[in-house]
């Protein structure tokens, strides 16, 4: 008869989901580097926003489980970097840089450097306990970052024309990298609430969301972008024009 290693921890396999999410949005980043190598920019932008959509989930499912961990943080991060840094610097790195290798590869590298940057901090403000719970972020979050990278090659598909001049897209990466680990506030939704008689409101627009995704990709993703613009220059004004105390 054998005894039960006391030692050991059971651990209920359903806890593992958050994480296995999160690994599969590595694999969907990475596919989209390769995608975009073979010249498949389409399907490497889908992969991109699948990743997207496993990464806004995986942190809500961890504490619907409550199997939140350290590991889980941490891959979270690393695989945000790949995601939503390396993998959309590469792809328009192949997609409009090739012409300008030197100056296109400066720019994908400061776009890569910049998300890894904002990662850091983000990940530093998380641990800090002094750090209040904000309703804003600091800076362009990198999925947002990844998406308003993009919005060149979302135009020029949209369009049916080819990459505008390759330094002005060199100018945009740069631009939104800039972005990205800038002090100034950003919309954040994770703590957005509504009243529950408008949910059927936010569940109807939703599935027209996705079904625009579906019909209409490219101009679909050009509004949110252009959306999202919006948002963070209204912020800017807003700012801008409070008193100072």
């Amino acid at each position: 008869m054998t005894t039960p290693n006391k030692g050991r921890r059971e651990l209920p396999l359903v806890q593992l989901l958050p994480n296995m999410m999160t690994v599969a949005a590595l694999c969907a980043g990475v596919t989209a580097i390769r995608m975009a190598i073979t010249g498949r920019f389409d399907l490497a932008v889908g992969l991109i926003i699948i990743a997207a959509i496993f990464d806004a989930l995986d942190g809500r499912l961890a504490r619907l489980l409550k199997s939140e961990s350290e590991i889980g943080a941490e891959l979270d991060s690393l695989c945000d970097f790949v995601n939503f840094g390396v993998a959309p610097g590469i792809i328009l790195y192949q997609w409009a840089l090739l012409e300008m290798p030197r100056a296109g590869w400066i720019a994908a590298l400061v776009y890569i450097v910049c998300a890894l940057l904002r990662l850091a901090r983000f990940n530093i403000g998380n641990r800090s306990p002094e750090t209040p719970t904000l309703s804003h972020f600091v800076g362009v979050p990198s999925p947002a970052g990844a998406m308003l990278a993009l919005l060149p090659l979302f135009l020029a598909h949209m369009l049916e024309a080819k990459p505008i001049a390759p330094q002005l897209i060199a100018l945009w990466m740069i631009g939104v990298g800039a972005a990205m680990i800038g002090r100034f506030p950003t919309p954040s939704f994770k703590s957005a609430t509504i009243y529950a008689e408008h949910v059927r409101f936010i569940v109807v627009g939703f599935v027209a969301l996705v079904a625009a995704l579906a019909s209409y990709p490219w101009v679909t993703l050009v509004a949110l972008d252009l959306v999202y613009l919006g948002i963070v220059a209204g912020n800017l004004l807003l700012g801008l024009r409070k008193p100072k105390p």
